[in-house]
């Protein structure tokens, strides 16, 4: 009599039989809340139109710069040169003696620049240098730069300024200037257009895109905190925003200031 054959021991051949031969049950994945799926559909519209703005907003501030310098269009009583490259200083020097103002204030100085040294890259203004030139080395960044600047206005009797910075970051100076003399008229702009600085071909240099991203980010920021703050001498901010060592006060005390 012959035996019917044993069932195949489907267990001797291990997990392979079994994923590979054994039909499996497969669960259907289960399908997001409607509710959830709408908001995560908002949210993605929400922040795709978001960048869409900022963008917007950065195209309109590249294309606000300007591309070509030229002096104010009025004389003021005293002229600032924020420090940040040394065509700024230049400038400046060269609208004081030119007569667009009365004395120059060089705001932010590093505390290793003499006088003299301002002097040797100046030689032919050596005198006006020495009789009409004040230095800061107080400020720490551009909100320390409008507070020393509202300071030595108001030293001097100054009602109105020329200011000389870089077409790039006149945007954010100009408002914290406004922020501290709470009076945009009292200011007259002299943009510095940067050589090798392109802003009609931004996107063709990684260098320059990342420059102009960078100063539109902090103009945004500087226009929303200075819609918050009253006084930036106070201001908490600058210690977030300061550069290289740790930031504790936007500008020194008037009482510590450097004899020159």
């Amino acid at each position: 009599m012959q035996r019917a054959p044993a069932p195949y021991p489907t267990d001797a051949l291990g997990w392979a039989w079994n994923e590979w031969v054994l039909p499996r049950r497969v669960s259907a994945p289960a399908r997001p809340h409607p509710r959830r799926q709408l908001a995560l559909w908002t949210c993605g519209l929400g922040a795709g139109l978001g960048m869409l703005v900022l963008f917007a907003g950065f195209l309109v501030f590249v294309g606000a710069l300007a591309r070509h310098e030229r002096s104010p269009a009025d004389r003021a009583d005293g002229i600032v040169a924020l420090t940040g490259g040394a065509q700024r200083i230049g400038d400046a020097i060269d609208l004081l003696a030119g007569g667009y103002g009365r004395r120059l204030l060089i705001t932010g100085v590093n505390e290793r620049t003499s006088r003299d040294e301002i002097a040797r890259l100046n030689p032919t203004q050596r005198s006006l240098i020495a009789c009409c030139v004040d230095l800061d080395y107080r400020a720490r960044n551009t909100i320390g730069n409008a507070i020393e600047t509202r300071r030595w206005m108001r030293a001097h009797r100054f009602n109105t300024v020329a200011v000389v910075t870089s077409n790039y970051h006149m945007p954010r100076t100009l408002i914290e200037l406004d922020h501290a003399l709470q009076d945009s008229d009292r200011v007259l702009p002299h943009p510095v257009v940067t050589e090798g600085l392109d802003a009609d071909r931004w996107w063709q240099s990684p260098p320059t895109a990342k420059l102009l991203a960078s100063e539109y980010i902090k103009f945004l920021a500087s226009w929303v905190r200075t819609r918050f703050e009253d006084d930036p001498e106070r201001s908490r901010a600058a210690i977030l925003i300061g550069r290289g060592k740790p930031v504790k006060m936007v500008a020194e005390p008037l009482m510590m200031r450097r004899i020159d």
